[in-house]
């Protein structure tokens, strides 16, 4: 059976999507190594264990992570965007980061505080190790999450069209 056109450029414009959806993940996977980074190192630093500094360590390394993940989507996931404002733009992708924030600090938060606080106090005793490992597991569920949202958002809001 032949092909139609359309079917054709169906297919093309899935490939181009999925091309996409591939880039803005390695570029999310940078932003997520920084923001991991961070996370961790705050604290270390800082020794903060409680769900409300680990809430401030999170937003902290998730805002920087934002300001990376803008600069290499305009560069290299939709580089068809530079020609439009790039203030709009910016305005845009951090509006859909600042919901992501959101729905990635709620997740750090109760999966941290409700079932991997209780969850490892159970199967390991060391309570200091425990909280910082819980912070981390709860950190990369919120980061896995919030991919799909990041996509998603910015590809309707800020890069519709291209």
């Amino acid at each position: 059976m032949m092909t139609s056109f359309t079917d054709k450029v169906k297919q093309t414009d899935k490939r181009r999507e999925v091309k996409r959806f591939i880039k803005f993940s390695i570029v999310g996977a940078s932003g997520a190594v920084i923001d991991f980074g961070l996370f961790t190192l705050i604290i270390i630093l800082t020794g903060w264990r409680t769900p409300v500094y680990i809430t401030i360590a999170n937003t902290i390394s998730v805002a920087v992570a934002i300001v990376n993940n803008f600069v290499w989507n305009r560069l290299w996931t939709f580089p068809e965007s530079r020609s439009r404002d790039r203030n709009t733009q910016l305005v845009q992708f951090v509006l859909v980061n600042i919901m992501g924030l959101f729905i990635n600090s709620a997740i750090v938060y109760f999966t941290y505080t409700y079932f991997y606080i209780p969850t490892f106090e159970i199967m390991i005793p060391e309570h200091s190790l425990t909280l910082e490992f819980a912070a981390y597991i709860a950190k990369a569920t919120a980061i896995g999450v919030v991919l799909f949202w990041n996509f998603g958002a910015n590809r309707l809001w800020t890069y519709r069209g291209l």
